[in-house]
This record gives structure tokens, sequence and C-alpha cells, in this order.
């Protein structure tokens, strides 16, 4: 059992020797001193895992050996032991980043819980963050075998989630592999589901079935539209649920969350095809029968959402919903400020679209750059890249200025990514485009497996070029290769995230409605 080692200063330190005593026998190596003079010698000659200090001891006092201590060593733990109430003391100790403030008189079982809390905090959580999910493990495995329905699915994927950001920190990284083996089986089951039951969401009117990526404007955001407030639409491209769960703490500091949950996004997802339906309210299919002068195909070179303000416009009539609308894509930091800069003039409007692409720009970045690559080398690090961006964004600003002015705000994206880890060969003709998740050509040659085939693309409502395009959608963590320079390809691709195809993590999106506090 590791000996923690514990400083403790206190001008009356022989009174406390049964507590001193009581810490030993619980495996805490405790050494006393008497000033604050000595208890900051003591810290630079030695290391501790934990300081008490007497607030009132005469000399140099607690607080001022506390500013001495943090300067030499700012990570070290202080624990303020005072007798006094008095708040300007606790908030100069609170200010000074203690770890735990004791009232005297202190009892053995106070010091225990606060060396606990402080030392072997990350220890505990672990263990029980790993009982939590064994027991769990079984009841989540178990699910599969039901009938699940498409809510069911989304609160297995948000389990999963849960449980994977549970585990980021634990000791044992035994548990996560196991997590990852269990959603990797878990994509494999919904993707069945996705295989048995897509096609009758689009076609069949009376199936069970859940919001999809055209609906989502009509069924949930234009219900929230009123004539004396400002909706804020804000779509953060390629925004994953475990994502949305690492930004949920510091948009929660400025908002409160009305509504949290999930949609479906449509095949393939895709800006193209799953943001632009969003923006239409139609499927792929219709935009093309009804605005061909917005849709673009697969195989052109033109930008494949450079309408949507137009389709949105359109959306907007058809619903009979009148009003000034505003709709800004931000690409970079300069755009973000110079939005951020007419804020003023974006509250006169009735809704205000927002479309940020820094998320898509980073998978896209991590797939070509080595060094994104390595400082987003998994799911972790990528939740923790895309956090620390948003802390210093103009994004982040922008949300703050929208809490200010009491605003309200929908937060969503068009899909999510997964990264892919294994190769699957397709050979198709030149035409075909070249997205590693989903590909749409003539004379699409695959094995089956791993695939949801589409043979013919108007059962799913997808336009086709030509009577025998096809589309094929690769499933759970499976990227498509062409079999020309298979190897270079493959060492190419794998381990990044992409997105197109059928998993979780590509298709179940947070939808997350937001009142300023």
């Amino acid at each position: 059992m590791q000996k923690y080692q514990i400083l403790w200063a206190d001008d009356e330190i022989d009174l406390l020797k049964p507590h001193i005593l009581f810490l030993n026998n619980k495996g805490y190596e405790v050494t006393a001193v008497v000033s604050g003079n000595e208890a900051v010698e003591k810290c630079l000659e030695n290391n501790y895992d934990c300081i008490f200090l007497d607030e009132n001891m005469p000399g140099m006092s607690g607080l001022e050996a506390l500013a001495k201590i943090k300067i030499a060593k700012p990570s070290l733990p202080v624990v303020m032991v005072t007798k006094s109430e008095e708040e300007h003391i606790m908030e100069e100790a609170i200010g000074s980043k203690i770890a735990d403030y004791l009232i005297k008189p202190v009892n053995p079982n106070q010091l225990l819980l606060s060396l606990k809390k402080i030392i072997e905090n990350k220890r505990i959580v672990s263990e029980k963050v790993n009982s939590g999910y064994q027991q769990d493990f079984r009841n989540i495995s178990m699910a599969y075998n039901d009938n699940l329905n498409h809510e069911e699915w989304a609160d297995i994927y948000k389990k999963l989630i849960y449980w994977e950001l549970e585990l980021e920190d634990s000791q044992d990284s035994g548990m996560a592999e196991v997590l990852e083996n269990q959603k990797s089986e878990a994509n494999s089951y919904f993707c069945r589901f996705i295989r048995n039951n897509y096609e009758d969401w689009l076609n069949n009117p009376k199936v069970e079935k859940p919001i999809l990526s055209h609906q989502i404007m009509k069924k949930k955001v234009f219900p929230l539209l009123k004539e004396d407030e400002s909706l804020f639409f804000l779509l953060i491209d390629n925004l994953r649920y475990d994502q949305w769960r690492v930004l949920e703490p510091l948009i929660s500091e400025l908002f409160n969350i009305v509504e949290e949950s999930s949609y479906y996004a449509i095949l393939p997802t895709t800006t193209a095809y799953a943001r632009n339906s969003i923006f239409a309210g139609m499927l792929p299919d219709e935009i093309q029968k009804y605005f061909p002068q917005y849709w673009v195909s697969d195989d052109e070179e033109d930008g494949k959402n450079n309408n949507e303000d137009k389709l949105f416009a359109k959306q907007l009539e058809k619903n009979n919903i009148s009003g000034k609308m505003s709709y800004h894509k931000i690409l970079n930091v300069t755009q973000g400020k110079a939005l951020n800069d007419s804020f003023s003039n974006l509250l006169k409007n009735k809704v205000n679209v927002v479309v940020y692409n820094f998320v898509d720009m980073l998978s896209h970045a991590r797939t070509d750059m080595a060094m994104i690559k390595e400082l987003a080398a998994d799911e972790a690090a990528y939740r923790s890249l895309t956090k620390s961006w948003f802390l210093h964004s103009p994004l982040y600003d922008l949300i703050k200025k929208i809490a200010s002015k009491k605003g309200k705000l929908v937060i969503t994206t068009d899909h999510g990514t997964i990264r892919v880890k294994r190769p699957f060969k397709i050979v198709g003709d030149k035409e075909t485009n070249s997205n590693l998740r989903y590909k749409n050509g003539r004379n699409l040659t695959y094995e089956d497996k791993n695939v949801f085939s589409a043979r013919k693309p108007e059962l799913l409502h997808l336009p086709k070029k030509y009577m025998s395009s096809s589309f094929a959608f690769a499933e759970d963590d499976y990227f498509f290769a062409y079999p020309n320079n298979y190897n270079h390809y493959v060492s190419y691709y794998k381990d990044t995230f992409q997105h197109g195809g059928v998993s979780l993590e590509e298709m179940i999106i947070p939808f997350i409605v937001l009142e300023s506090k």
C-alpha cells in the first residue's frame, strides 16, 4: 500500500497527536511543524502529497505561507485549517486555490475525508466507475437481442458515450478496451437495424420512425419561433454526441437546457445530403426535382452546400413563416469575429442561422496533417482538441453574447463522424465519388457483407444520374478502398475520422434547446 506524505503546520501541533496517530494508522505519514516558516522550508526541501496549514500561527501566518508555497509548488494541494469563520479569510484562501477548508475543532474523520477527496479521489472514482460499468455491461449487451426501436438505440448510444467519458480518466485501461469492443458490437447490431428499417422510415407513413434531417426544422425548430424574440440556430458541422458532452458544462454556465434530445441523420451522412436536407426540409431527390438549380451532384466540382440560405428561405416560405432571416457560414476566425461585431443587427431578425465548420475542418486536417493526427490520436484527444478550440473561439464569444441578451439558442449538427479502422475493397468507374464511407456510381462491385447497398437509390430518395447508378454505404468502422495502390491508401486513411456511412456516431445527432439564465 502506498504511503502518502502529509505535512501538517500548526503552532499547537502537540494537541493534535491523536489525530496524527489516527492518520498514521490509515496509511498516511505525517510530518509535523509548528510555524509557517518551517512549512515553507519543508516544502522546498521535500515532496508532499498534501499540506494541512493552520491559518493563525505566530510569525508567518497560514495565508502568507500559503502564498509562498503556491509560488514554489503550484499544484501541491493545501488544506487550510482555521478557527476563524470570517468570510474574507475564506475568500482569500479560496482565491489562493486551496484544495479544502476546515473549521476547528476538526475531528479525525474530517481529515481522512479531506485527504481521500484530494489524494485518492482518482483511484476511488476509477474503482467506482469500473464497478458501475461492469454492472451495466451485461444490461447493454443483452439489450441488443431485443427488438429495439430508434429511441432505444439512441438511449444505448448515449449510455455508451456516458461510460466512455466516465472511463476516460480510469486507471484501468483494460476496461476502456472492453467498452471499445462493446461499442463495435453495438454498431454491428445498429447497422442491421438501419438495413431493416431505413427504407420504411422514408416511404411508409404508418411505421414508427425517428425525426430525420429533412424534418428537423418543421418539427423541432419552427415551433420555437416567436414574434417578440430572436432565435439563433447554431449548426456545428460534424459535432458528435460525445463532443457535445464535453462542451455542455461550458455552455450550461450560460444557459438552462430546455431540451436535450436527438434525431437521425439521413444517408449519406454528409454535408451535401444531410445538411442540404435540413435547410430545404426535403429529401435529396426532392431537392433535385424542385430546385435543380440548387442541387450539385457528387460528380460535379461545385461546392455542395453553397445554396443552403436559398433552400432555407424556400422552406420558410413554404411554411408561411414571415420575418427577417439571416444565414452565416463561418469557415475561419476572421469570419467569426466579423459576425460577432455585427451581433446587434442579428437581434432584429426572427431567426439567425449560423453554420460553424471548424469540427469538419478538424477531421479533414487530422487526415491530411501528421501533427494534427498526433494531437488527436483517439476519441479522447479528439474531444479535448474540440473543447480547446471552442474555449478560444469566436463561437464561444457569440454564445456569450446570445446569453447576455437573453436569447434562445438551438445547437445541433448535420451528422457525426467515426474513426475508421477496417478497409473494404470496392471497384467503381472514374465518375464514382471519392468519399470513403459511401460510394455513388455505376457498376459498383463489392462484397455485400458490411455494406448497406442501395441498388435502387430512388427507394432511399437519392438522386441518380444514370439508370445503373447505385449507392453503397460502409457500416460500422469500415472504409472503402480501391484495389489500385491498396496498401498505401489503407495506411494513409486507417484511423482517420470519416463520415458518410452507417454508424451510431454518424447517424444519431444531438439536438439541444437552450434559454439564457
